[in-house]
């Protein structure tokens, strides 16, 4: 079956329960861990229904940027893109800062649940996101990957920020040390 990708829109809200679950797509966090403007322990108290709450919010506000992976209407997959000012626990982290503006977007996280992965799935939404970005003025967009070493796995939950081969295959550029958490950009202007 086809997967098909489009951006997130204001009325996504059912699409995203659908995708999410009960659990929020990874325990309670509901798409808010670079969002929220809370952290540690406070950002823990959060998980779950106030996290919900939140992301509800934001989605019918229109605050929300991102896309879908869908097969035959159902959601199969999830990809986090905005405005890096949207995020503040990007502000707040040491190793992954970098020089930006306000034109700089970033990818932050993919959801796919674990029945549907190894399908292609990040890719689709990687290339739709980047689509988002453009529609929506960015000059250059940043992801922040895990890399898994070689020979090595990780569970879904670890990489929830994609996998290197992920941006390069979509041209991105590594822009860190190799010994350093990886920073990719890809020029969008």
């Amino acid at each position: 079956m086809a997967i098909i990708t489009r951006e997130l829109n204001r009325t996504d809200w059912k699409v995203i329960e659908a995708l999410f679950g009960e659990r929020g797509a990874c325990g309670g966090c509901w798409c808010m861990a670079w969002r929220s403007q809370f952290a540690g322990k406070v950002y823990k108290e959060r998980q779950g229904a106030q996290n919900r709450s939140d992301f509800h919010r934001l989605i019918v506000a229109g605050r929300v940027h991102g896309a879908l992976a869908l097969e035959r209407d159902v959601p199969v997959g999830w990809c986090s893109v905005g405005p890096r000012a949207d995020f503040p626990a990007l502000r707040r982290s040491r190793v992954l800062r970098t020089e930006w503006d306000e034109s700089t977007w970033s990818v932050t996280c993919f959801f796919i649940p674990r029945r549907e992965r190894g399908r292609g799935i990040g890719r689709a939404l990687l290339s739709e996101s980047v689509a988002v970005a453009k529609r929506h003025g960015a000059s250059r967009l940043e992801g922040y990957p895990v890399r898994v070493g070689p020979g090595k796995t990780l569970p879904g939950p670890f990489v929830w920020t994609g996998l290197p081969s992920m941006f390069e295959a979509a041209g991105f550029t590594l822009i860190t040390p190799p010994d350093a958490r990886p920073i990719y950009e890809l020029a969008l202007r």
